[in-house]
């Protein structure tokens, strides 16, 4: 059986969803999740970056890039929103902030995180 995903829309997706879990051989596993951030999603996050990059805004005494802004952004909002930072020591004694990936994150959080981003950027007068 290869790998069938069902995007629970309408009745009809539920009974195709259903049908698949009852024709599943032994051992096979099912996930119900909410909706991945889509792509406007991530091309808003990653123009709020580019601006703040653009913007010539300094962080930590320098200017960052689009990358750099990423992280910092991510970061901030995870905490801000509860979830936490994890800071570890790296491969060569540095430290390395493991951060949630982006890619992974569902609408809501993306949401969640644009609106942080939007918010951030207000404070240091650029407009996203």
């Amino acid at each position: 059986m290869t790998r069938k995903v069902f995007i629970l829309a309408h009745q009809t997706a539920r009974e195709r969803a259903c049908q698949a879990v009852r024709e599943a051989p032994e051992g096979y596993s099912v996930t119900i999740s909410e909706p991945r951030r889509n792509g406007e999603q991530n091309a808003k996050f990653h123009a709020i970056c580019t601006d703040l990059a653009k913007s010539g805004a300094v962080w930590a005494g320098k200017t960052r890039t689009a990358d750099q802004w990423k992280v910092l952004l991510v970061s901030g909002h995870a905490v801000a929103t509860k979830e936490g930072a994890e800071i570890i020591p790296g491969l060569e004694g540095e430290f390395v902030n493991i951060r949630e990936s982006t890619a992974l994150m569902s609408k809501k959080r993306g949401s969640s995180l644009i609106e942080y981003s939007i918010a951030f950027c207000a404070q240091l007068g650029i407009e996203a």
